[in-house]
């Protein structure tokens, strides 16, 4: 089994409004920093996101891919790699927990990509992933925006 990252952070909202954003792919692009657009291409039987096309731009790495996402209950969400320019295979998920007034969100992610890198130095950028993702998804559900 692959090796994952994961981190969490405490949003001060309810576990349903932190899943409206996180589920508003089209939004994507005014809140995360790498995502430059986010297409929907197939929704499920309840209007959410099933595949979701992304254009990423982190510096030196760009990529344009698809995701195939799983919905669990109301407080997780799962994905996995449909296809990739860049990655050989990416899997991750956000579950939320209510905690007091807040929600804990846990992102867990684990990437692989085609091009040879060391263990460590890719647990790093997983890490800086994790970490850019919930401060901008804390930032957009508490600005309410």
């Amino acid at each position: 089994m692959a090796e994952h990252t994961s981190s969490s952070i405490t949003i001060e909202a309810a576990p349903a409004d932190v899943m409206a954003v996180i589920a508003d792919f089209a939004r994507y692009p005014d809140w995360t920093g790498e995502v430059k657009e986010a297409q929907v291409l197939a929704t499920d039987a309840q209007g959410r996101a099933e595949q979701v096309r992304l254009v990423m731009d982190a510096g030196a790495i760009k990529d344009d891919q698809t995701l195939g996402y799983t919905w669990t209950g109301e407080h997780e969400v799962s994905w996995t790699l449909v296809k990739s320019q860049m990655l050989r295979s990416l899997d991750g998920s956000y579950l939320l927990r209510p905690a007091g007034t807040g929600t804990e969100v846990t992102y867990r992610l684990t990437v692989d990509v085609k091009i040879p890198m060391l263990g460590m130095i890719k647990r790093k950028a997983e890490k800086v992933i994790i970490d850019r993702a919930l401060a901008g998804l804390k930032k957009r559900v508490e600005s309410g925006t």
